[in-house]
């Protein structure tokens, strides 16, 4: 059996760090909690990230371009079930980095360059939205004037990003747990595609029902 070459430091250094402030949140976490947590000393910690920001940016640089590469998948949207898909991968994608919505507000005032960009961010994420809306319009699979696109898209960004802090607050103790994610993840794609009920043609309308339905009862 070949066996497998050690993870380099640096990468285990990011895969705790991701684990400890999902579970904690950013600003429990010290840099000597984490140095501890994977058994190396302090200093080897600062030779790979001189500072907690190195490893909050490095972080969020990973999940940036896993989300860009997921939001170029808005254009293939054409019906419910896509955009059921398309809309749970997001949460699940979220729900990897979750730290950095549950500490939004703290990590953007506290670190100007997560503050740019996630203003880019939202507007990749309204940017993939309008495309979704646009294709399943072309589709048929929903009719919106397009004077009412901008208003939807954005509330649909708005619910998409603060979903996780809203479950926070609903059970602080228990809603970022890992065995509760499934329906956290389902009931944040539920609400955001419920903002597309009064614009979706009604055997959209009754699939969306029936996908609800089913993650409800496969939940109980």
């Amino acid at each position: 059996m070949v066996k497998k070459a050690p993870r380099r430091t640096a990468e285990r250094i990011l895969e705790v760090t991701l684990d400890l402030f999902n579970r904690f949140g950013e600003p429990n976490v010290s840099t000597t909690l984490i140095s501890a947590e994977l058994g190396i000393s302090p200093g080897n910690l600062y030779y790979h990230y001189p500072a907690k920001e190195e490893l909050i940016n490095t972080l969020f640089d990973r999940f940036e371009r896993s989300l860009n590469e997921l939001l170029n998948a808005s254009d293939g949207v054409r019906d419910v079930e896509d955009a059921w898909f398309f809309m749970h991968s997001l949460f699940e994608l979220i729900w990897q980095y979750r730290f950095l919505y549950r500490d939004l507000n703290d990590l953007l005032s506290n670190n100007r360059r997560l503050e740019t960009h996630f203003q880019s961010v939202l507007k990749n994420k309204t940017r993939a939205v309008k495309a979704l809306l646009d294709g399943m319009s072309r589709a048929g699979a929903l009719s919106i004037d397009s004077r009412e696109v901008e208003a939807t898209a954005t509330s649909m960004v708005v619910v998409l990003t603060y979903w996780l802090s809203f479950e926070y607050v609903r059970d602080p103790r228990k809603a970022l747990e890992a065995q509760n994610a499934q329906a956290a993840l389902m009931r944040g794609a539920h609400h955001v595609l419920n903002l597309l009920v009064p614009y979706l043609e009604p055997g959209q309308r009754r699939h969306l029902l029936t996908l609800v339905g089913a993650y409800n009862n496969a939940d109980q």
